[in-house]
């Protein structure tokens, strides 16, 4: 971002046409994720416990340890979910919280681990669905458990049993599977309530949630770091919700080949919504036609059109200025993108050789969608059908 951006443009025109392409099948998910440290660090924006919702891969809400409480991350959840709902919420976090101090240190004696060493407990639960037309189908539920990035303990749902990957975790799997209304609540949250609350939150989802938004559409120029002679094209689509979107460059009305742009994959903006970009260089005194393609769900086409020299010059200074400054606005949010249980894996658990998988998720009460938290898991169930408030159902 500090290269400088070019000072000469000859006849440059670039076309940004959007085409949109109606979705014949919807597939949608909510999860619930935890991730539990076996100590504090000092890094900036990693707590020793957080917990977050994630909607379509969107986050919903957040906890940490630092600052205790269940917060709404989209307006629409703040607007809806009533006060009732974020009180409960925080209450079961807080109760979750401690159940994750308790466990990974038993997590840890299993495992024969030192406890001056950092260690990561981490949990994910949920449901995904799919949606033609009407008709909503269950596709899975998922709850498992990982630990240093590892899989550690999974529920199957086929089965309503726990599958246990690794010998530590056999104590639990036997431990919880002679517990049959724990099986049974977590199978009916997985395969029923869970779905409700999803369609209840895309319900009460805004409609760039829902059906998906035009990205905004930039574009951008600066002197190629390679050859001086060449300009570095960009193309950037920005702030669309659905993941499914490819962006194409063309010249002269051909498709250039991947082996001729640069594609930096699609990436989360800070706000929940995602961006792409793809870059070509080209000769300074080129006098050629370039399309940029964004392929998107179904909206009217949206095209930008860059004139001559100074038309572009201009643009391009207004854009590369407009994305510095969203950079710049968006280091002190990069620290909360941390807080997933991917990146903190990630960044942590580098002796693992990989990072963990999305840490699992939390359950809701047996209350209506609406009526209060959803964040109350199968484990504290039984922790009161099984009397001991205390200390939870441990592993």
């Amino acid at each position: 971002m500090g290269t400088s951006v070019a000072t000469k443009i000859s006849e440059l025109l670039c076309v940004f046409v959007l085409f949109g392409t109606l979705l014949q099948a919807e597939k949608h998910s909510l999860y619930y994720i935890y991730t539990c440290l076996s100590k504090p660090v000092d890094l900036p924006g990693i707590y020793q416990f957080t917990a977050m919702g994630l909607l379509d891969d969107i986050q919903i809400d957040y906890y940490n340890s630092k600052e205790p409480k269940t917060i709404p991350k989209q307006t629409w959840m703040k607007e809806k979910m009533q006060e009732y709902y974020w009180e409960k919420g925080t209450q079961s976090r807080k109760s979750k919280e401690q159940w994750f101090n308790v466990n990974i240190d038993i997590v840890m004696k299993r495992m024969r681990h030192n406890e001056s060493d950092l260690h990561v407990l981490q949990r994910r639960i949920g449901c995904e669905i799919e949606q033609q037309g009407d008709e909503v189908k269950f596709s899975k539920g998922i709850y498992e458990f990982s630990y240093d990035g590892e899989n550690f303990l999974s529920f199957d749902d086929k089965e309503s049993q726990w599958v246990a990957p690794v010998d530590a975790a056999l104590p639990t799997k036997r431990k919880w599977d002679n517990v049959p209304i724990l099986n049974q609540y977590t199978k009916g949250y997985l395969e029923k309530e869970c779905v409700d609350w999803l369609n209840k939150f895309r319900e009460y989802g805004d409609e760039k949630l829902r059906k998906g938004s035009p990205p905004d559409v930039h574009v951008f120029a600066k002197r190629s770091i390679s050859d001086k002679s060449k300009l570095k094209l960009t193309c950037m689509a920005t702030g669309f919700y659905l993941t499914d979107v490819t962006l194409h460059i063309r010249k002269s009305n051909t498709f250039l080949s991947e082996n001729e742009t640069e594609y930096t994959g699609i990436r989360p903006n800070h706000d929940g919504s995602y961006q792409l970009r793809k870059s070509v260089e080209i000769q300074e005194d080129e006098k050629v036609e370039y399309d940029c393609y964004e392929n998107d769900v179904s909206h009217q086409p949206f095209i930008v059109m860059i004139g001559t020299a100074i038309g572009v010059f201009m643009l391009v200074v207004v854009s590369v200025l407009h994305v510095l400054k969203r950079i710049i606005g968006q280091r002190n949010e990069y620290a909360e993108s941390l807080k997933s249980g991917a990146a903190i894996a990630e960044h942590l658990l580098k002796a693992s050789g990989r990072g963990s998988e999305t840490s699992d998720r939390s359950l809701p009460d047996s209350k209506q969608p609406g009526q209060g938290s959803n964040d109350e898991t199968a484990d504290i169930k039984a922790d009161s059908l099984k009397n001991n408030q205390k200390s939870g159902y441990r592993v």
